[in-house]
């Protein structure tokens, strides 16, 4: 990369079902200059997650759509290029929303704030372990699930950068955690790598199974039922758990990543099930526990330092490789966090 260019991942079409490459555009220009009272960050890693997918759309959320051509938005970790803002220093690093591109111009008032990177093996942990994904796990499963020692616990999209700590999490709170994944190697680093008690693939030889196939397996290893499900997939997956709850389950929707692509959505087939166990279904966003998070990020920190928690990161290079590292969490390519390195 020239450094005195900008390269910018821009929303060129809608996607309509899976985004294709000429949905967007690589756009070269310029390096801004920072607005009065604000800065240009050098963006050195960016996240890629499965929302992302969701603010493509020209449809309500709980952020508003990107702007066809806008850059994607994006978490970014970086450094101070340029400060107009006396809070900020040339050179100090940065957590910030921003978007997929070398440079971000944040004005008064935008989302950033100063990261310490002496106490991370790497910045882009601010992305992962004591970032958004460490502290969704942490609130998504310690407070909206409200466990108790001894429940059973069973975490779709198990293998991902939430599900992993998740799981992780349950363990240490003293739930007997099960996952669901896709393919035998993820199964096995769910039990091996991850220390989840079992681990069932959603798939066989021909594809996905049938949900009644699943539900039979989480059934048998689930007999007394799940106690709380932690979902991250929906559609055929959710519906085989929701097959085998316990009474009085609870639910946490943290995600619904198959259906994030489908031009029509199947929604949830087997919701009698809710009223028959008397379950609860909560919807679950992390920007709801802002003023917790130095409480969750304390506790992720300890359990990491402790080595009871091990979180992966699944970094890709280049930003000129931003579809095909963005596509890599709708093939089940990536194992944790997938991040994108800027260089």
């Amino acid at each position: 990369m020239n450094p005195l260019e900008n390269r910018r991942f821009l929303l060129q079409r809608r996607p309509h079902g899976t985004p294709q490459r000429d949905d967007f555009h690589l756009e070269t220009g310029a390096v801004p200059a920072a607005p009065q009272g604000g800065m240009v960050v050098r963006n050195h890693f960016i996240s890629l997650d499965p929302a992302q997918r969701g603010w493509m759309d020209d449809a309500p959320s709980y952020m508003p759509p990107i702007a066809l051509g806008d850059a994607v938005r994006a978490t970014t970790v970086g450094r101070v290029h340029e400060s107009r803002n006396p809070d900020f220093a040339v050179g100090d690093w940065v957590l910030g929303l921003n978007a997929i591109e070398d440079y971000s111009v944040v004005t008064p008032g935008g989302f950033t704030s100063k990261i310490d990177v002496s106490i991370v093996d790497s910045p882009s942990r601010y992305l992962s372990a004591v970032g958004a994904v460490g502290l969704t796990a942490y609130f998504g499963l310690t407070d909206a699930a409200a466990p108790r020692a001894g429940e059973t616990l069973l975490v779709t999209g198990a293998a991902g950068a939430v599900g992993s700590m998740v799981g992780q999490i349950g363990k240490i709170l003293g739930l007997r955690v099960i996952g669901i994944a896709g393919g035998a190697e993820k199964c096995r680093r769910l039990v091996q790598d991850y220390s989840f008690d079992m681990a069932i693939d959603y798939k066989d030889a021909h594809g996905a199974k049938p949900v009644d196939a699943l539900s039979a397996e989480i059934a048998a290893a689930a007999p007394q039922g799940v106690d709380i499900l932690f979902e991250n997939v929906g559609g055929d997956v959710m519906d085989a758990v929701l097959m085998n709850l316990a009474l009085h389950a609870r639910v946490v929707l943290c995600g619904l990543i198959s259906e994030y692509n489908a031009p029509e959505k199947i929604g949830i087939r087997n919701l009698w099930q809710v009223i028959v166990k008397q379950a609860t279904i909560k919807g679950f966003l992390i920007a709801g526990y802002v003023p917790r998070f130095a409480e969750g990020g304390a506790a992720v920190a300890q359990w990491i330092g402790e080595g009871r928690l091990r979180v992966d990161e699944d970094i890709q290079h280049g930003l000129e490789n931003a579809y095909d590292a963005f596509m890599r969490l709708f093939t089940g390519a990536n194992t944790g966090k997938l991040v994108l390195a800027v260089e």
